[in-house]
């Protein structure tokens, strides 16, 4: 529409332009006509009498002129000797007269600081001395001429603005008619599921159709490589659980007691980074799942209270220590959120899983509590907690809070913090002090309807 507005723009000043220039002319050209027939009229009232040239000025020229109301009229009347027989003897004073003698002569001058327009006619007459040339020259200002022309143009302007917005508001309907196939393609792209990678079959223009075969053959690519890369995350999770159970299980079953001391270290050392690298391969194995399960899974209202129950029994090993306090409390009301049962309850145990390895020394806590339109989940514990600096890195994938930090491969704060993100919550901290434990917890948006 742009570019057709500066098109139009420079069409209509095209136009404008030359309706001027038209108005010019035709203004001049009415304009010498009653000048010419007013010099034509005086000249056919000289006359000859007794041996000298007369003039009578005929009323009617004037009057022809006259319709002009405010211009001035200038006459001059020259004899065959050249002398000025009546009117202003300084009009056209240096003009060649003898030019028009084959045909009238129009020019533009200025006479008593105006601007005029002249006509120069000639008329051969019979003198005693002999035949001679008399000539009439008549002028006129130019105010009405250029009124003349200055109204034309002001209506052939009005007309080519309102045949422009005519153009611009059909211009308008035809593309915004014209391109309607885009929208509907738009709309049918935009409201697919994302698991559905079957090709377009919308109705479109033939000038869309090699844009709908494009998004088509693309479909056609992604799906193959999506169906390629979930057999390889399947592939790739089978192979490489079952070794590392296996070997976890063949370090097991060493007997410490046939080993000397030095081969005994080396064996706690192999037993921790079994013990590591499946937990990282795990994290990695669910930290796939959850985004997966995130663009297939439809969300659906999930118990706050059911979700981190799941998580906790699945986060608290049977064999943790006795001396710690382990608790859980539910809210007192059912808090419902939209979310997935599994992905969620997957962020919740990794939130618990980091705190009994790096922060409950003698106490952890799980809680889902109301804040306002929101449900909390969370995890507290009794340990050194997080500094605030270290906050925002702490989400971020594979990001450890002292180099030497074993068993933690820094996706499990990433992995909560997706999870919240994709259900439009957040993951937050809160600041150890006197009277309160540090706090990791997960805030959700409630379903509408809730208290």
């Amino acid at each position: 529409m742009r570019r057709v507005g500066v098109v139009l723009a420079l069409g209509a000043g095209t136009l404008i332009t030359a309706a001027w220039i038209y108005a010019r002319a035709a203004a001049d050209d009415a304009y010498d006509r009653l000048l010419l027939g007013a010099a034509f009229q005086m000249s056919e009232s000289l006359s000859v009498a007794d041996g000298n040239l007369r003039f009578v000025l005929p009323p009617s020229a004037f009057e022809i002129l006259g319709l002009a109301n405010d211009d001035r009229i200038f006459y001059r009347v020259i004899d065959p000797s050249g002398a000025t027989l009546t009117g202003y003897a300084d009009l056209a004073a240096e003009a060649d007269l003898s030019a028009s003698r084959a045909a009238p002569i129009f020019g533009d001058d200025a006479y008593l600081g105006a601007p005029v327009r002249t006509v120069t006619v000639s008329h051969a007459m019979s003198m005693p001395e002999g035949p001679g040339w008399a000539y009439v020259v008549v002028a006129q200002t130019v105010e009405a001429r250029h009124a003349l022309a200055s109204e034309l143009t002001a209506r052939a302007t009005m007309l080519v603005a309102l045949m422009s917005l005519f153009a611009v508001a059909g211009t308008a309907l035809a593309v915004r008619y014209s391109l309607r196939p885009v929208d509907d393609l738009a709309a049918a792209l935009r409201q697919r599921d994302p698991q559905d990678l079957t090709p377009l079959t919308v109705a479109v223009p033939d000038e869309l159709s090699p844009f709908v075969t494009s998004i088509n053959y693309f479909i056609i690519r992604l799906d193959e490589r999506i169906k390629l890369l979930q057999r390889y995350i399947a592939d790739s999770a089978h192979q490489i659980r079952t070794p590392l159970t296996a070997l976890s299980a063949q370090v097991s079953l060493i007997d410490e007691q046939r080993l000397a001391p030095e081969d005994r270290r080396h064996l706690k050392r192999v037993q921790s980074r079994t013990i590591e690298l499946t937990g990282f391969t795990n994290q990695l194995l669910n930290h796939a799942m959850v985004i997966h399960r995130f663009d297939s899974v439809q969300l659906v209202p999930v118990s706050l209270n059911d979700v981190a129950r799941m998580a906790f029994r699945n986060a608290v090993p049977i064999t943790v220590d006795p001396d710690m306090i382990v608790s859980f409390e539910p809210a007192d009301e059912d808090l419902m959120a939209m979310g997935d049962m599994l992905s969620l309850r997957e962020a919740i145990v990794n939130v618990i899983d980091n705190a009994l390895r790096h922060g409950a020394t003698a106490r952890l806590e799980v809680r889902v509590r109301q804040r306002e339109n929101f449900g909390r989940i969370e995890v507290i514990d009794d340990g050194p907690g997080i500094k605030e600096a270290d906050w925002p890195n702490i989400i971020s994938r594979f990001y450890s809070r002292s180099p030497d930090a074993r068993g933690s491969s820094g996706l499990g704060f990433a992995i909560a913090s997706e999870v919240a993100t994709v259900l439009r919550g957040q993951l937050g901290f809160r600041e150890r002090s006197e009277n309160e434990p540090f706090c990791v917890y997960l805030e959700l948006p409630l379903v509408r309807g809730q208290p």
